[in-house]
């Protein structure tokens, strides 16, 4: 194809010939005004000059049409795994692949798109494959799809062409679903007191004809334990209180049973991350003489802003005589009925330090802080001396709760604290700062209470290789023992101090049974679409990891060594859901991608979302598989020129584009070479010739 033009390259700037040329004009009106009969020579004299230098020219440009690019985007998303869509996208790319290339001016394109974070968006794949399509090349896009489409554009001039949007809807007409909707769902709770999840089942009466109306069960689970059942109409909104029973996350799994013909059970079910946190943390230290550690203790809990400290100190046990009365020596009252009885539930915390079995408080007491920690309080005591004496703890009703059975003897001797077997694995006492060297990079102390451990786990041990640090769990609480008051030195920088701060936080958080310090735990986390399960254990090898995943599917993940009682296993490029994980009876939740996403929403394929978009462009809907069955029957392909309408009942058009490429240009001067120059030289000797006549 060959296009002819007339173009012009002046050979001086157009302004100045503009000027000459308003000159000669000037000139010849003159010689008109005077009479002078060869003025018009003189006028196709200098018209021709003025040609040459205009300088026109012949252009031929060679063009060659070109193909009309055909966007094929074919959704793999999540919900296209259901219900056999996923064979019907193959099979329709296979023939729709067959039919375009009997067309040789069509250039197909084939792109894929899967699931984000946000939805199923095959018109941000559409607009990718045609980035570097002039519109008037575009002539058609066929989505392959289910229909459940994220992105679609609210007017046919967001797609950036005037091509018809043909759309082949995959699933098959009238498919069940019932989902389950969360209405809402606070993400942060208070440890100690309840949320409220608000939500509703929802059936699909558009796609089923059943009516609403009818009734469903939802049942509540925290961590994997069911926590509520609650029956509820269809539609209706539902008010489940979750109670936050510890601090981190809590994850809260909802969901309804699935029913008779239903296309999948996936949006049955929701799951909610709620992220558990302390308004306040209350703790009762009780100190039983003044002594030097008595304010590092004092100063440690009161650096934590979120920490609410009740401190007493008894100045003088009962057994003491001294001159001064009672009320020289108390500055307050101690509050023991209050503190011991009736508010005792209000601490999350108690810490006896250096206190004895002194006449002070009753047995009454004790046995309160006892119930306490079998109901699932938390106590810490740090003893001195006297625990090995009959004034002891360990000889008051609290020792059925204490983990070391005094052996009457006090070590006043020099000696470095060091990690035991079982706190190497122990995530307390694991990794500490120093620990790793021999002996380790602590300073030293010098007093500790000669005892036996009855129960629960021995973390430090210190002379003799004897228990230092004791934990143990007792009921639904927990105790912790430091058998020696020397803490202090660490704090003080003594011979280098160590890590006290660490040693510390660790133990308040095991006491107060945060996730991360449990010494037999299992966790799951998400990254993107990774998943990272730790199993932290005492034991030498725990048990094999078993992974449900969002599908039922089940599958065993051996373990991989991190640390000493540390152990890993990595799970890459998983599917969206929920993943349920097991091992030795501890359970632990991951949920990949959002917590409800939007591709589950809803799942029931539907022609109606593409429906307005491909009309309004002229395109078509229809539906793959019109029988129902996995027989799927593509439309024919016809090629057309442009019209308001492109499709029937067995066809869909292409419209036939128009656009060329130019392939070559050829430029042929008219006021140049021997041709011009002649007429130029003839033009001015036949002015001369009739000037010298006159």
């Amino acid at each position: 194809m060959t296009d002819l033009s007339l173009v012009f390259s002046p050979l001086v700037p157009w302004p100045a010939l503009a000027l000459l040329s308003l000159v000669a004009l000037a000139l010849l009106a003159f010689s008109l005004y005077k009479g002078q009969r060869r003025a018009l020579w003189r006028a196709l004299a200098l018209a021709l000059f003025f040609l040459a230098l205009a300088n026109p020219m012949l252009l031929e440009a060679e063009r060659e049409k070109e193909k009309s690019v055909v966007a094929v985007v074919l959704d793999e998303s999540e919900s296209q795994t259901l219900g056999g869509r996923a064979r019907q996208v193959d099979m329709a790319r296979r023939e729709l692949e067959a039919a375009l290339s009997r067309f040789p001016d069509l250039e197909p394109r084939f792109v894929t798109v899967g699931t984000e974070a946000e939805g199923t968006k095959l018109f941000a794949g559409l607009a990718k494959a045609l980035a570097d399509t002039p519109p008037e090349r575009v002539g058609a896009a066929i989505l392959v799809t289910d229909g459940l489409v994220h992105d679609i554009p609210a007017k046919p001039e967001a797609l950036g062409f005037k091509a018809p949007l043909h759309a082949l809807i995959t699933g098959r007409a009238g498919e069940r679903d019932r989902r389950l909707d969360l209405v809402e769902t606070p993400h942060f709770g208070v440890v100690g007191k309840e949320v409220v999840m608000r939500l509703r089942v929802v059936d699909s009466p558009a796609q089923t004809g059943v009516a609403q109306g009818g009734g469903a069960e939802i049942v509540a689970k925290r961590d994997g334990a069911v926590i509520a059942r609650r029956h509820a109409r269809l539609g209706e909104i539902v008010e489940i209180p979750v109670a936050i029973e510890h601090g981190g996350p809590n994850v809260v799994e909802l969901e309804t049973p699935a029913v008779d013909g239903e296309i999948t059970d996936v949006d049955n079910r929701g799951v909610v991350v709620v992220e558990g946190v302390r308004d306040r943390l209350k703790v009762l230290l009780v100190s039983g003489e003044p002594h030097q550690g008595e304010r590092s203790w004092r100063n440690l809990l009161r650096a934590d802003a979120n920490v609410e400290l009740v401190h007493f100190t008894i100045l003088r046990p009962p057994d003491k005589l001294t001159g001064a009365p009672p009320s020289e020596l108390s500055l307050i009252a101690f509050p023991t009925a209050d503190l011991f009885g009736r508010r005792i539930k209000d601490f999350d915390l108690i810490i006896f330090d250096r206190y004895s079995s002194q006449t002070l408080l009753p047995s009454l007491y004790f046995e309160n802080i006892a119930n306490y920690v079998e109901g699932g309080g938390a106590f810490l005591a740090m003893v001195d001396a006297d625990y090995a004496t009959l004034r002891g703890l360990y000889y008051s009703p609290l020792t059925s709760i204490l983990p070391a059975r005094p052996d009457g003897e006090v070590y006043e001797q020099a000696f470095r604290p060091h990690v035991a077997k079982d706190g190497e694995r122990h995530p307390v006492t694991r990794g500490l700062e120093g620990a790793k060297s021999t002996p380790p990079a602590w300073g030293e102390w010098f007093r500790q209470v000669d005892a036996t451990l009855v129960k629960g786990q021995t973390l430090l041990s210190g002379a003799n290789d004897k228990p230092l640090l004791v934990l143990s769990r007792e009921g639904k609480g927990r105790v912790a023992m430091l058998l020696t008051d020397q803490l202090w030195l660490w704090a003080r920088g003594y011979d280098g101090g160590g890590p006290h701060v660490d040693l510390t936080r660790r133990l308040a958080h095991w006491l107060l049974k945060e996730p991360e310090l449990e010494e037999e735990s299992l966790r799951a986390t998400t990254s993107g679409r990774d998943i990272i399960v730790e199993r932290q254990s005492l034991k030498d090898a725990p048990e094999p990891l078993i992974v449900t995943a969002p599908s039922g599917e089940k599958s065993e993940i051996a373990w991989a060594p991190k640390e000493p009682g540390l152990y890993r296993a990595d799970i890459s490029g998983a599917q969206m859901g929920l993943y349920h994980f097991d091992s030795g009876g501890l359970t632990a939740l991951a949920n990949v991608g959002p917590q409800n996403p939007r591709e589950f929403r809803e799942v029931a394929s539907t022609e109606e979302k593409l429906r307005p978009l491909a009309e309004a462009t002229g395109g078509t809907v229809r539906r793959l598989a019109p029988g129902g069955d996995e027989r799927i029957v593509l439309p024919r392909l016809v090629e057309m020129r442009e019209s308001s309408l492109y499709g029937g009942a067995d066809w869909i058009g292409v419209k036939h584009g128009a656009a060329t490429a130019l392939k070559g240009v050829r430029t042929t001067p008219l006021a140049l070479g021997l041709p011009a120059l002649c007429a130029l030289l003839g033009a001015a000797i036949l002015v001369w010739t009739l000037e010298g006549r006159k």
